[in-house]
């Protein structure tokens, strides 16, 4: 079981900056990501003692908060998000006395999903949320390209569904692998209908 938090910076870091911040976080024993102005923490820990857990991570966002401070930067706890990941199980041991965590001193819900790079990660990392925001975007761009599909060459209709579908489809499609089958048949459905209008033939 893990907790995962994403925290926003309120200006841009540079190397020394982000090599600075990597110690600190090392330091408590937290695993971490960086990149631009947000930083994401991960703490593995146990589902009947997540007290103790989240304890380090919230002194470890406190120390890097003072050190933003002394450096002329700033966290945004507004822009912050808390999620907690485990199995059904865990879960259910975990959250029943949990409501809140405490990032940088601030007092954050809870989050049933937390968006990290586009990709949708939720409570059971079932990415099933994330592939049903997918589709619903790849379906609003086959249906403008279905609209104007009379217009079009093949090559062109190709072009366009690679470029505004496919693109999308094929994002960070690796963290799908093992994912539940209802999500990849959401996604599948996508490409078939797509297919489809490129070629302007029937189901």
């Amino acid at each position: 079981m893990s907790a995962y938090r994403r925290v926003q910076c309120s200006a841009r870091c540079c190397s020394p900056c982000t090599a600075a911040v990597a110690d600190i976080i090392s330091e408590h024993g937290a695993s971490y990501h960086q990149y631009a102005d947000n930083m994401q923490l991960r703490l593995s820990m146990r589902a009947d003692n997540t007290a103790e857990g989240l304890a380090v991570l919230a002194t470890c966002t406190v120390d890097v908060r003072q050190w933003y401070l002394r450096n002329g930067l700033q966290l945004n706890p507004d822009k912050s998000e808390a999620l907690i990941i485990g199995t059904t199980n865990q879960l259910q041991v975990a959250t029943a006395s949990l409501s809140s965590v405490t990032v940088a001193g601030v007092d954050l819900p809870v989050a049933d999903e937390m968006k990290v790079l586009r990709v949708v990660l939720d409570r059971r990392l079932s990415f099933d949320c994330h592939a049903t925001l997918a589709a619903r975007a790849c379906n609003y761009n086959i249906q403008a390209i279905r609209h104007i599909r009379h217009l079009l060459t093949t090559e062109l209709a190709l072009t366009l569904a690679c470029s505004l579908i496919l693109s999308r489809l094929d994002y960070c499609n690796t963290v799908l692998h093992g994912a539940p089958a209802s999500g990849i048949q959401k996604l599948q459905r996508v490409q078939n209908t797509a297919a489809r209008v490129v070629l302007q033939s029937a189901r």
